[in-house]
């Protein structure tokens, strides 16, 4: 079965259910129609339509040569070579990726005030993916998506890369991030590259986050 954004969940063959592939041909389509310079691919394969079955991952940001791929229980690796997580752990000093793109970024916002007044250093460069691939390899510190605008197909790759990495993903709330993967599915979550730095998100969100 491939699943996408663009057609849904389409049967390849006779007898595709045991093996499921996730695709996001374009993350970053703004970016691509403005001529900004930063979009990927993303490809997930897992044995279930699942988010926490995805077995392999690929993410290539499609402009640099870089491609980010991960293996269920074998680690993460940037064009061939393992990553991990960034060691910072003090906020104040961590680069914090937020995705604020949602008609409802005043309410996103007030939720996300702690963050915005500890950390210095905020950035959204337009393609969720790849960002979280930062997290991954120790770019960037964290990256917050709570719009619940981002589709599950989006994340599948990512989401392993992160995971063999080293990262730590969950929603708002703190609760394991398995949801099903459909083009329909939308999810929120937080990415951090370490323990300290997920408490201290998750400090500084805690008054905001009961209804997400």
């Amino acid at each position: 079965m491939v699943i996408s954004e663009e057609t849904g969940v389409k049967q390849i063959g006779s007898d595709s259910s045991q093996f499921y592939l996730t695709v996001d041909p374009v993350d970053g389509t703004t970016n691509a129609v403005r001529g900004l310079p930063f979009m990927n691919i993303s490809i997930a394969g897992s044995n279930k339509p699942m988010l926490d079955n995805v077995e392999i991952a690929l993410v290539a940001d499609i402009l640099r040569d870089i491609t980010y791929t991960a293996e269920r229980g074998k680690g993460a690796c940037k064009n061939g070579k393992e990553i991990k997580p960034s060691e910072t752990v003090v906020l104040e000093e961590a680069v914090v990726g937020v995705d604020l793109s949602t008609f409802k970024a005043r309410q996103v916002v007030d939720k996300l005030v702690g963050i915005l007044e500890r950390t210095g250093h905020i950035r959204h460069l337009g393609a969720n993916a790849l960002e979280i691939c930062y997290a991954a390899d120790g770019t960037i510190d964290a990256f917050i998506d709570i719009r619940g605008k981002l589709r599950a197909t989006d994340l599948a790759a990512a989401y392993l890369i992160l995971i063999e990495a080293g990262g730590i993903i969950t929603t708002p709330r703190g609760e394991k991030l398995d949801v099903q993967l459909d083009a329909t599915q939308r999810v929120s979550f937080i990415t951090a590259a370490n323990k300290s730095i997920y408490e201290a998100i998750q400090k500084s969100m805690k008054a905001g986050t009961d209804d997400l």
